[in-house]
């Protein structure tokens, strides 16, 4: 089969780019032949992708022009399109007419302004409404996102764009159920619809011994929708609750790090601010802790970070959000905090809990790294490659 993939950037940072790092070389380790249209001509890095067999057809918009990369596309003639993060809706609309495009839905696209999927006032809490011009009026008052009239009506009317092409896909793949619903809410038909969850990127490895001290992690960018400020504040008071001090790691950066490190420091909670870390030095911070804290207030699409510290045997605590519960299975390989809105108090009170059972939670290290290897690269490839196979045999049908 020959699967062109498509999306903005080509070896550039961030979530979309890891993911396409894994699943092109496992598609191209399949026979499957790839090619790649990207907008951008800037590479950042090397990426793995780029080594998805010797055949790899890369074509660029940027250094090609959108009517001659168009032209390539249709050269060499793919059975199936796999777009990803296109900010060039157009474009994506034109590939509809060479074939089947299916389309990953990475976020809320087409269902949300801000992309948040989550009300500020008056009350914290993620937004169940079905995307439309009362989302315009709600916006600013409702402080969806940027608190920017233009930005506002700028990121309306991309979304609008992006919800009139949902027709235009064959298919569209998300990673959770949560997901899909959001999308059949939103107008797709929930048969075109299919959960192909995301899997973690390490390597699996033998669950290391539980900490002798509490501790846990948190691993995420630092902004108010991943709940740090929550989480310092649900420590704080697990600690006096537990009468045992409970040490943090923060992993991360973004805007809001200065002000949880003061939060911190005024709490009392012992708390250490890492940066952004990767590889080993990654890994070695998440096996040291007795759990990785999943704090976001936001519905998260899945919330990736708790799988690939499952990978390593580290066992979660999550506000129940979006589509956390496609990984996370309470009891078994983490604790799920209830509550609407999410509250530190919650979070503290169910953390204190765990960290009172120490053997259930150790015997949880074993489920996670389970549950881990159930939800692998090469489940969601097979999951993957079904779709895309389908969407060429409806074709030529």
């Amino acid at each position: 089969m020959r699967v062109l993939i498509a999306n903005d950037g080509f070896g550039d940072a961030g979530g979309v780019q890891t993911y396409l790092d894994a699943v092109m070389p496992a598609l191209a380790g399949r026979g499957h032949q790839l090619a790649l249209l990207h907008l951008s001509a800037d590479v950042f890095h090397e990426s793995p992708a780029g080594h998805a067999g010797a055949g790899l057809r890369r074509i660029s918009v940027a250094d090609r022009g959108a009517g001659r990369a168009l032209q390539d596309v249709r050269d060499w003639a793919p059975d199936v399109c796999f777009s990803h993060n296109m900010r060039d809706l157009d474009l994506e609309r034109k590939l509809v007419d060479i074939t089947p495009v299916v389309k990953f839905m990475h976020g809320y696209f087409g269902t949300c302004i801000g992309g948040q999927k989550m009300l500020q006032f008056p009350a914290v809490v993620p937004c169940d409404r079905k995307f439309g011009p009362a989302c315009l009026a709600l916006y600013l008052p409702c402080g969806c996102g940027r608190r920017d009239p233009i930005a506002m009506l700028r990121y309306y009317g991309w979304a609008r764009h992006q919800r009139s092409r949902f027709p235009d896909y064959s298919a569209v793949v998300v990673a959770s159920a949560h997901m899909k619903r959001e999308y059949v809410r939103n107008g797709v038909n929930p048969e075109r619809v299919h959960v192909a969850p995301l899997f973690a990127r390490e390597q699996f490895q033998s669950p290391s011994p539980a900490p002798s001290t509490p501790s846990l992690a948190f691993c995420g960018r630092m902004t108010t929708l991943k709940g740090g400020d929550v989480l310092i504040e649900a420590v704080a008071e697990a600690s006096r609750a537990a009468a045992a001090q409970i040490s943090l790691v923060m992993i991360g950066d973004g805007p809001q790090r200065a002000a949880w490190e003061q939060l911190a420091l005024t709490l009392g909670v012992a708390a250490r601010f890492t940066g952004w870390l990767t590889g080993d030095a990654l890994w070695r911070e998440f096996r040291n802790a007795t759990l990785l804290a999943v704090p976001s207030t936001w519905p998260e699409p899945f919330g990736l970070v708790g799988l690939e510290a499952g990978a390593l045997g580290v066992p979660a605590i999550a506000f129940d959000v979006g589509g956390v519960r496609e990984w996370l299975r309470p009891g078994e390989n983490g604790y799920v905090v209830s509550g609407d809105p999410p509250r530190a108090s919650a979070f503290a009170a169910v953390l204190a809990e765990a960290l009172r059972d120490p053997a259930t939670t150790t015997r949880m290290r074993d489920a996670a790294r389970r549950v881990a290897c159930e939800m692998s690269l090469a489940r969601h490839v097979d999951r993957l490659e079904g779709i895309l196979m389908g969407q060429r045999a409806a074709v030529t049908s």
